[in-house]
């Protein structure tokens, strides 16, 4: 097992360059099973989901050429693929249920056990199969209740569905198999997130006719077959996010390439209520945590264009050393607090109460032995760790490789003091 030691550090100062999207690249792969032709996607991020799902994908019959020291994986699904995908990769990754709709258009089946990932709360999949129901799709509801999703349809039909939350993964699954559906797909409060703008123009330039993504209404036009295509990812505004949090607590000074600001208006309107100075550049942004003291706020994780609850954990760990009380609502998921437990070992003090978390700010931190409760918890622990006096040792890391791209190398390069050691 590996573990992560940071000890306090300078300012972050310098510049870094983020990597693309995980939660973009990811449904991206699955949708290449639509088409028969190869895939190719650029500015792929070297992450442990992306590897999972390159294995997925290749145990279903996909030719993958994976080269992520390069940044960039083509797919080609040809022939023969099978509808089931393997447990012991499932159970590694949330994600793998997006290739739920794919197979259902590729093969007329899905068979894919109920999948694992972070343990932040309960993500169900009922929107994903109360939209592919509409669609004309049949589950087996006995096999549902032990944890597997056995799905079939003899032809999908479009339809108009009505998501009761917009789910992210639902919206991906529903666009992936209305695309080529018979007939046209409106998809009422559909997720709004970047990312599924991106996986949109994938599949729009693929040959699919979809409108409206980015909005809450999106429009499918079924088609007969879709194309090979080139494809870049968009920057990942979780991992620009959680650098400029970085900037801002340890009163640094950095310019944040390869970032979408438009993606991050919730994340640099807090900040800035925080007193960070935050500019918009030609090449980047510059996050400046050096102007004064940093001030608390108040935050409420929404659906997108509200705070993403992926930043959460981040940005609490900036209100630890705010000057001031900060309160934190989680609307999103409902066990997204078990970091709390590891920044009160810092010294952070902080209370829980239902959905709320009560942020004293303003103190003085300590090196702990502490735990990468899940993806974006561990980043946020290591940056206390950067304020923090003495050694933090953080283990579980293998959360944090799921989701940041040689984030010890970036860290290190902007004068953090942390070390990764292998056990």
């Amino acid at each position: 097992m590996a573990k992560f030691l940071v000890q306090k550090s300078a300012p972050l100062r310098g510049e870094v360059t983020i990597s693309g999207a995980k939660n973009a690249v990811l449904p991206i792969m699955a949708a290449t099973l639509l088409t028969e032709e190869k895939c190719e996607i650029k500015d792929v991020p070297a992450l442990r989901d992306v590897d999972v799902m390159c294995r997925l994908l290749e145990s279903m019959g996909a030719a993958v050429d994976k080269r992520l020291d390069e940044n960039k994986v083509s797919i080609e699904a040809r022939g023969q693929i099978s509808y089931e995908a393997p447990f012991d990769l499932v159970k590694m990754m949330r994600a793998s249920i997006l290739v739920l709709g794919a197979l259902l258009i590729r093969t007329g089946r899905a068979v894919i056990h109920l999948p694992g990932g972070c343990a932040i709360g309960k993500r169900p999949v009922e929107l994903h199969l109360k939209g592919l129901k509409a669609l004309g799709v049949k589950i087996d509801e006995e096999q549902l209740t032990r944890g597997i999703v056995d799905a079939s349809a003899e032809k999908l039909t479009g339809n108009t569905i009505y998501l009761d939350f917009p789910s992210v993964g639902a919206t991906e699954v529903i666009i992936m198999a209305a695309a080529l559906a018979e007939g046209t797909t409106v998809l009422e409060n559909a997720a709004q997130e970047p990312e599924i703008v991106d996986l949109a123009n994938f599949l729009n330039k693929m040959g699919a006719r979809i409108k409206g993504a980015g909005t809450d209404t999106i429009k499918i036009d079924g088609v007969e077959s879709l194309k090979g295509v080139c494809h870049y990812v968009i920057p990942d505004r979780i991992e620009a996010g959680t650098f400029m949090v970085g900037a801002a607590m340890t009163k640094g000074n950095v310019l944040i390439r390869n970032v979408v600001p438009d993606h991050l208006k919730a994340v640099i309107a807090k900040l800035r209520e925080c007193g960070v100075y935050i500019e918009q550049m030609e090449d980047g942004v510059l996050v400046r945590g050096d102007m004064g003291e940093i001030n608390s706020t108040d935050v409420k994780t929404l659906p997108y264009p509200g705070f993403p609850t992926d930043m959460q954990s981040p940005f609490m760990a900036l209100l630890t050393v705010a000057k001031g009380p900060s309160v934190v609502i989680e609307t999103v998921f409902e066990n997204r607090f078990m970091h709390v437990g590891e920044f009160n070992r810092m010294g952070a003090n902080i209370k829980i109460d239902g959905n709320c978390a009560i942020i004293p700010g303003h103190k003085k931190l300590s090196g702990a032995q502490v735990v990468a409760t899940d993806l974006r918890a561990g980043a946020a622990v290591v940056l206390t760790g950067l304020v923090a006096e003495g050694t933090t040792e953080v283990s579980q890391i293998y959360h944090v490789d799921r989701g940041y791209e040689k984030f010890v190398e970036k860290l290190r390069s902007l004068g953090a003091n942390i070390m990764r050691v292998e056990e």
